[in-house]
Parts: C-alpha cells; sequence; structure tokens
C-alpha cells in the first residue's frame, strides 16, 4: 500500500513538473513574440523619424541626354577678300546673288555705266517702235521668227511669279536678247535702208555705249559672293588671331546678332570651306580646353555643329580667349559678325537619373530603387554628371571584379534598368 501511494505521488509530481515546463515554453514565445513586435515597432517608428527627417520623393528613370553647356558671345572671323571697281559710285548689279558660289574669274556683279538708265529707256522705245514694225509688216514672218515669240512670250508669262531680284532681272535680259535677235532677223529679211534696218542700227548704236560704258567685276578665288560688307574683312582675319584680346573685341561695339548691311559699292568673296568664331569665357572647361580638342557649339536656329579649338589665348583675370574653327553652316554666318551661341563642352546619353538620387559609399556610386514597396541598394556607374543630373549605367562583370568583389557578389549584382523608380534624397540606413 506504501508503494502504490509513492508511485501516486511521483506521478502528481511528474505532472506538475511538466505543467510547469509547460507554462515557462508560453511564456518564453510570448516574451519572444513581444521582442520581436518591439523591433518591428521601432524600426517603423524609426524609419517614419527618417522620413519625417529626410522626405523623399520617386523619379522614374528614362533614358536623356546630358550637356555641359554655357552660353556665350561669338564674333565672326572669316577668310573673305572685298572686290570694288573703278565706278562704284554708279551703283551696281549683282551678277551672282548673296550666298551663291562663284569660280575664280567669273564675273560676280557689275556697276551701271554712265547715263544707263538714259540709255536703257531708248532702247526700250527703240525695241518698242521695232516690234511695231515687224507686227505690221507680214513679210518679215518666218519660222524662226515664229520660235523667237513664242520663247518671249513663255518668258513674259513667267516673269510675273519670279520675285528675286537677280533672277528678275537675268529674265529681262534674257527677254532683251531674244527681242533683239528677232530684231536681227527683221532686218536681215528687210530691204536695205528700209526705216526697220534704220531703227535696228540705231538700238545696236545705243547697246554698244551701254556695254562699253559697264564695268564687270570678277571673283579673285572661288568661294561664297556676298554683298555684306562692314569694313573688318582687313581687321578680323584669321592671319591676326595673336593680335586679339578682350578689349579690342568690346571696342568694336557690335550689337549681337544684327545684320551686316548690303553694300551698294563692293562685294566680297569668302573662303567656303571654313570660317572661325571668337569666343572668351572663364569657365573650368575653358580653362583645361587644349588646341585640338573637339567640342559643338549651337547656333541660334539650333543647329548644333562640330568644331574644332585651334587658339587659346589666356587673358587677365581668368579669361580665356577661344577660337573655334567650323566647316559647316558657313553661309548662315555670312549675314552676321557677332552672335549668341551655346559652347557644348561635351554630351552624351543613356539613363538619366537626378543627382540627389545618388548616394556615394566608399567612392562608390548608388541609387535606391523602389520595386512594389521593397528596397533595393544598386550600384551604378557614372558616365558624366553635369549640374542636377547624371547618365548612369550597369558595371561589367570586369570592372565588378577590377573592383574587388567577389564572384557571389556579382552573381548578386542587381542592375538597374529603364524605367526603375528610385528614390531621391535616400538614406542607406533604411536598406538592409
Amino acid at each position: 500500500m506504501k508503494k502504490e501511494n509513492q508511485k501516486i505521488q511521483k506521478k502528481k509530481e511528474k505532472r506538475r513538473m511538466e505543467s510547469r515546463k509547460e507554462k515557462t515554453t508560453k511564456q518564453n514565445k510570448k516574451i519572444i513574440v513581444y521582442i520581436a513586435l518591439s523591433v518591428i515597432t521601432m524600426y517603423i517608428i524609426y524609419a517614419i523619424y527618417l522620413l519625417v527627417k529626410q522626405p523623399t520623393h520617386t523619379f522614374t528613370i528614362e533614358e536623356g541626354k546630358l550637356y555641359q553647356e554655357e552660353t556665350e558671345i561669338g564674333y565672326v572671323i572669316r577668310k573673305e577678300t572685298v572686290v570694288r571697281g573703278e565706278n562704284y559710285k554708279n551703283g551696281m548689279v549683282a551678277i551672282k546673288s548673296e550666298g551663291e558660289r562663284a569660280a575664280k574669274d567669273e564675273n560676280i556683279f557689275r556697276y551701271y555705266s554712265t547715263n544707263e538708265e538714259s540709255l536703257k529707256k531708248k532702247i526700250e522705245d527703240l525695241d518698242n517702235k521695232i516690234q511695231e514694225v515687224m507686227l505690221n509688216d507680214t513679210s518679215l514672218f518666218n519660222s524662226d521668227m515664229k520660235l523667237l515669240e513664242n520663247q518671249i512670250d513663255e518668258k513674259v508669262e513667267n516673269i510675273n511669279q519670279i520675285q528675286d531680284s537677280t533672277k528678275l532681272a537675268e529674265y529681262k535680259k534674257t527677254i532683251s536678247d531674244l527681242v533683239t535677235k528677232k530684231a536681227q532677223i527683221a532686218g536681215d529679211l528687210s530691204p536695205k535702208g528700209s526705216y526697220l534696218n534704220q531703227l535696228i542700227e540705231e538700238r545696236k548704236g545705243y547697246e554698244s555705249q551701254l556695254n562699253s560704258g559697264a564695268e564687270y567685276v570678277k571673283a579673285p578665288t572661288s568661294g561664297i559672293v556676298s554683298y555684306k560688307v562692314d569694313g573688318l574683312e582687313e581687321t578680323l582675319t584669321p592671319d591676326n588671331f595673336s593680335s586679339l584680346s578682350k578689349e579690342y573685341l568690346e571696342n568694336l561695339d557690335l550689337k549681337t546678332g544684327k545684320l551686316v548691311a548690303t553694300s551698294e559699292e563692293s562685294g566680297k568673296v569668302i573662303d567656303n570651306f571654313s570660317c572661325y568664331i571668337v569666343t572668351i569665357s572663364s569657365s573650368e572647361e575653358a580653362k583645361s580646353a587644349e588646341v585640338g580638342e573637339k567640342i559643338k557649339i549651337r547656333l541660334s536656329n539650333n543647329t548644333e555643329i562640330p568644331a574644332e579649338i585651334t587658339n587659346l589665348i589666356k587673358e587677365e583675370e581668368e579669361d580665356v580667349i577661344i577660337i573655334l574653327k567650323i566647316e559647316k553652316q558657313i553661309e548662315e554666318l555670312i549675314n552676321y559678325r557677332k552672335i549668341s551661341l551655346d559652347l557644348i563642352w561635351w554630351d552624351d546619353s543613356g539613363l538619366k537619373v537626378p543627382n540627389q538620387a545618388i548616394v556615394n559609399v566608399d567612392n562608390l556610386d548608388y541609387v535606391v530603387r523602389n520595386r512594389a514597396g521593397y528596397l533595393s541598394k544598386m550600384l551604378v556607374k557614372i558616365k558624366k554628371q553635369g549640374e542636377k543630373y547624371a547618365i548612369v549605367e550597369t558595371y561589367t562583370t570586369e570592372e565588378l571584379k577590377e573592383l574587388g568583389f567577389s564572384n557571389e557578389e556579382i552573381d548578386n549584382y542587381k542592375k538597374i534598368s529603364l524605367y526603375d523608380e528610385i528614390l531621391l534624397n535616400p538614406n542607406l540606413d533604411m536598406i538592409k
């Protein structure tokens, strides 16, 4: 009986111990849950604190282009030769229009002859009389005359559609030549000593006076013909770059974007292969520029053209005179001597991100990607960086190895891509 009681007591004791152990286990589990909840709550509170302390916004990555540029004033310098004849006081007639190219020794314009208007009026009156005689004399009609009449009618019909003054003058001259040919044929067909022949001979006399008094001016070299002459052609030349200074250029007192006036006395022939633009800058890019460096310039018409730095002159007060050679859009610059332009030191395109989204840690650059609320720290390589934005790309495997990343880290490397959403002003403490 005693042994039986002892067994019962042992069983009761065992149950009490198991019950106590079970209670302890439950309490421990509750403590762990409370601790976990406390940690999560503290993390959430800390994250909220960081957000309040440094608010973040998001930016969606897109393809973009980045420029390092500055707006400056440029002086246009050309290799150009002014041409002027003896009779420049008579006024001139353009043979080659503004911006048209001419070969060496080709006539580009001519001066009016003495009493030209009076002679032209006399010739015009004689043409009317000759035309009237020919219309009334049916014996003068032949196939050559008919052909000339058709050509004259065609020219007269088209002349009203011409607006260019140079081409209009050419058309009128062609009509006059056709009328002259027609009159000559009529004169050959008409009896010697007739009234018609008298008119034709009289016309020839006036035409001879007109042609003998005219002075034609030829192109001294091949190039672009222009009548925009400002008197600086012999001063602002590629031969005297070394004498240029900021003071000299400013003392020219030229207005930016002002059109060079058209001369009524002379013309010029411009080298059509290249011209130069001189500008002054005090930027860091200008100070570190080198002769032979290739950059771009943007003109007022938004055209970007390549340029090469041919000369650099360092002024006092940290100003640098930069001389750029360009080989495109030369015709566009004929009308100007002083222009506004953008110097584009470099440009690059790719994934464009704001600088405020980039965090540098141990000389490595990171952005924080937000994908459905999950934040990831992304290592990026900066190709080009401006004042507000940067062009970034992913590292190659070889580059990561050179940076000392392990194979496992390279395999887990997260690559930034188009349309990723990244945080502005990120705090890397928020990322595990």
